[in-house]
């Protein structure tokens, strides 16, 4: 029996696949069988347990749970091809994203296209198996599509091109899609769809995959997507709060570095895998995958407060002895993404007018016109520690985590490009601003909640707020905060050195 599956499949053909496409990113067979371990293996040896991929691509989660069912039901149905078609009509079920996915998962599973054909390793009566595809259309309201949020035109099609309306999630009744109850859901849904912004602009769709499938209440979900979910935004607030209180996720794992999953794919804030347990609620065992090494705790997904998931299980010991300070946060004061009301398409002046003020903006610092800046304009005549808003980091730590501020001078505004991270008096309580952001310490904390490019005001509330009047250095927020020598190693492995010269520090 063993042979069958030996000798019919080359698993580097769905490795290969693996490295075609960031929006609709192909599960190498490694990482599916990672993501099958979670599952109580008993349920292998049911031949009652059912399974459903709701986003088939390659079809490699089908693929390797018929692996393990051919083995576990063994005792239960000896005859080989019995056992195979057992398997293949009653256990195991897809719904394919495009017609050329559901061909190429129909090869994988059933090792041809068409299962009611010669070559199927067990025939069917219909040419789609269990694996079926509808080609569905959106349905438009006010120019976007009620279920997904496709911009109608973008994705208002001739009737030859695929949609991409997935059929899992544009229906309000997913359970006669089968008519039928399922065991367990597992995939790798889609990740995201264009949205018709500027440039590469997309909006996430892999949660609306997972809402799906928790209202078919099978009882295990589990299913590998971006971790951006994490830090919420960009339409994952309520997905990000309902999962975050959801005890039903007993168990997930977290790669920083989206590579050590998916080789050749680059996804900004890394991938997840989890396991949701509808009959056991508890803690969460958190494995943290970083540069080959993990870290494992039982924790709740929430620390105290509920502000945030915080991703690196040796952080927790640190973040605790910060809180029971319960100090005020640094985020307080920081201002809103345009802190003077200017986008960064902005036009500057090259030469100063009666009336204009120096403005800091992308790509050039010049001079604006004070009586067009849209709000405070009180800090106008303040010394402003400006930091850019977006700076992005790829492979290995340590990651400097934020671009250097600077102080902007008295009589000066700034486009979106910046927020004002605080706004002072005088010159010096800035430098002291400007010495604790420098430190380890405070990036650290930011790193814990920054899972994208965007550092705005959120990414530093777990910051705790500082007295001002004097400078900051590590090893004084170190002492202060009573941390070990294990947990001074580990902050310091995460974040690089900041040197504050040859920075704009404009009087």
């Amino acid at each position: 029996m063993s042979s069958f599956y030996t000798n019919t499949y080359n698993p580097d053909v769905l490795s290969c696949l693996a490295n075609f496409s960031n929006d609709e990113v192909y599960t190498p067979p490694d990482i599916a069988n990672r993501i099958i371990a979670l599952l109580p293996q008993e349920l292998f040896s049911d031949p009652n347990t059912t399974f459903l991929d709701p986003g088939c691509k390659s079809g490699v989660f089908l693929r390797e749970i018929a692996k393990r069912l051919l083995i576990g039901l063994e005792q239960e149905i000896p005859d080989l091809q019995q056992r195979i078609d057992h398997i293949y009509h009653k256990q195991l079920f897809g719904i394919a994203i495009t017609e050329i996915t559901s061909l190429l998962s129909r090869r994988s599973l059933y090792c041809s296209k068409y299962p009611n054909g010669k070559y199927s390793v067990s025939h069917f009566e219909n040419s789609e198996g269990n694996i079926r595809f509808k080609k569905i259309r959106h349905t438009w309201r006010k120019g976007k599509c009620d279920f997904c949020g496709a911009p109608q035109r973008e994705y208002d099609r001739d009737e030859s091109l695929e949609t991409h309306a997935y059929e899992f999630i544009h229906t309000t009744r997913p359970e006669r899609i089968f008519n039928m109850k399922f065991d367990v859901i597992i995939g790798n849904p889609p990740y995201q769809l264009s949205d018709g912004g500027f440039g590469v602009s997309a909006k996430p769709i892999y949660q609306k995959f997972v809402q799906q499938a928790k209202k078919l209440n099978p009882r295990y979900l589990t299913m590998i997507i971006p971790s951006r979910w994490f830090s919420g935004g960009k339409g994952l607030d309520a997905f990000r709060e309902k999962m975050l209180n959801d005890t039903r996720v007993r168990e997930l794992h977290d790669y920083f570095n989206s590579i050590d999953c998916f080789p050749g794919i680059d996804l900004s804030g890394g991938v997840c895998f989890f396991l949701w347990n509808r009959d056991n609620k508890g803690d969460c065992k958190i494995i943290s995958h970083r540069g080959g090494n993990q870290t494992s705790m039982e924790r709740p997904l929430l620390e105290k407060g509920g502000l945030t998931f915080i991703r690196f299980n040796e952080a927790i010991s640190i973040l605790r002895k910060i809180q029971s300070f319960n100090e005020s946060s640094f985020a307080h004061g920081i201002s809103s993404r345009k802190p003077f009301g200017l986008e960064t398409s902005i036009e500057v002046k090259k030469r100063q007018s009666n009336g204009d003020v120096k403005i800091y903006a992308y790509p050039n610092n010049g001079y604006y016109p004070k009586s067009k800046l849209l709000r405070n304009l009180e800090w106008v005549n303040k010394y402003k520690v400006l930091c850019a808003k977006a700076y992005g980091e790829r492979g290995e730590f340590p990651y400097m985590v934020i671009a250097k501020p600077f102080i902007a001078a008295k009589g000066s505004c700034c486009s979106e490009t910046y927020i004002a991270v605080k706004v002072c008096e005088t010159k010096e309580q800035a430098n002291n601003v400007l010495s604790y952001i420098s430190t380890r310490f405070f990036r650290f904390l930011i790193l814990l909640k920054k899972n994208t490019q965007d550092a705005t005001s959120k990414v530093y509330e777990l910051v705790p707020l500082q007295d001002f009047s004097e400078s900051w250095t590590d090893e004084k927020l170190y002492k202060k905060y009573g941390l070990t020598e294990d947990e001074i190693a580990f902050t310091e492995s995460m974040i690089r050195p900041m040197d504050l010269n040859g920075g704009e520090n404009n009087e």
